[in-house]
């Protein structure tokens, strides 16, 4: 089918239809992860183990029909298990790039805070160059190209957390929550079978993700919502929020805003719109900030979380009427 007959809505039920052969809910989870892989960006995953993080990412990349690789991150990780090395050749004396996993269309980055700072800083660096330099040479990464990177909230020790202005470099982060009861049946009902294990088909492709950003770029967006995006991210660097009480130590960068215009437009071309309006804006906005505040130390002190503060951000900022 051609890229220009194909809609949002009919484009994202055709992968959710074969994810959830895999995985029971994580709807809203698996819309980031789509709007990610179409505008370029990255996510960061965050939650407890056992929620099937691994398993979504797996079986997205076999439902899109892209090649997929996996990474565990672990202390004693180096640069090259990820980038790649150059590899000496003796039959003719010569070395040749052994490329690393990095060279896929989605990786899965495992609990990318257990590896040292070197390894955190290789992945990104090529998360923003698109491209790896062995020997001297630069090697593109393929397109699209999409990071996914797993930490766990609750075991602290160990490991290496991400530095803000490399957390920056995220589209999103997102919080994998526990299943309902009825999807934690469901699953028990699915995966608790020693005979057969459910697969899922491939049903697009990354020639067909290139084409469909040429349709996303065709989606309007307003002043006034071009306005509302620059207004949610500036008030973030304000010293000020909640009755005179300095919240933030730092506030969220420009890559907010253009994550927000990026994100904002994709989601609007999945969901059959062809506008982006302040509702999606708002809806969004949680996942693209959540990562990107610092809050201060009285702001800890009274145990007040970034998702108190994004909230109060919604609230103060005047919504915007239609243009």
């Amino acid at each position: 089918m051609a890229a220009s007959m194909i809609n949002g809505p009919e484009w994202a039920r055709r992968i959710l239809d074969e994810v959830h052969k895999t995985v029971l809910g994580q709807d809203k989870i698996i819309e980031r992860l789509l709007i990610a892989l179409l505008s370029g960006g990255h996510v960061l995953i965050e939650g407890m183990p056992g929620l099937a993080k691994t398993l979504l990412v797996k079986s997205l990349s076999a439902a899109v029909g892209v090649q997929f690789e996996r990474i565990q991150f672990t202390p004693d990780l180096l640069p090259s298990d990820v980038v790649g090395t150059m590899v000496f050749q003796p039959q003719e004396s010569r070395f040749y790039p052994h490329l690393g996993p990095i060279f896929a269309n989605i990786v899965l980055a495992d609990e990318i805070n257990r590896a040292p700072a070197k390894v955190q800083s290789a992945l990104l660096e090529a998360m923003q160059e698109r491209q790896v330099t062995l020997g001297g040479t630069a090697h593109g990464l393929p397109d699209p190209f999409l990071v996914l990177a797993t930490q766990n909230p609750i075991e602290q020790e160990g490991t290496y957390p991400l530095p803000e202005a490399q957390a920056d470099r995220f589209l999103f982060k997102v919080l994998v929550d526990y299943p309902s009861e009825a999807e934690e049946r469901s699953m028990l009902r699915l995966w608790g079978r020693l005979t057969e294990t459910p697969e899922v088909s491939g049903v697009s492709s990354a020639e067909e993700i290139r084409q469909l950003r040429s349709q996303i770029d065709q989606i309007y967006v307003s002043p006034a919502v071009e306005r509302y995006i620059l207004e949610l991210v500036r008030s973030s660097r304000r010293e000020e929020i909640l009755g005179g009480q300095r919240l933030l130590s730092y506030g969220a960068s420009p890559r907010a805003s253009l994550a927000l215009f990026l994100a904002g437009r994709t989601m609007a071309w999945l969901r059959g719109l062809e506008y982006v309006s302040p509702a999606l804006i708002r809806e969004i906005f949680p996942d693209v900030l959540r990562h990107r505040l610092g809050l201060s130390y009285e702001a800890e002190a009274q145990g007040i979380q970034v998702a108190g503060v994004l909230d109060q951000l919604l609230e103060r900022t005047a919504i915007p009427e239609a243009d």
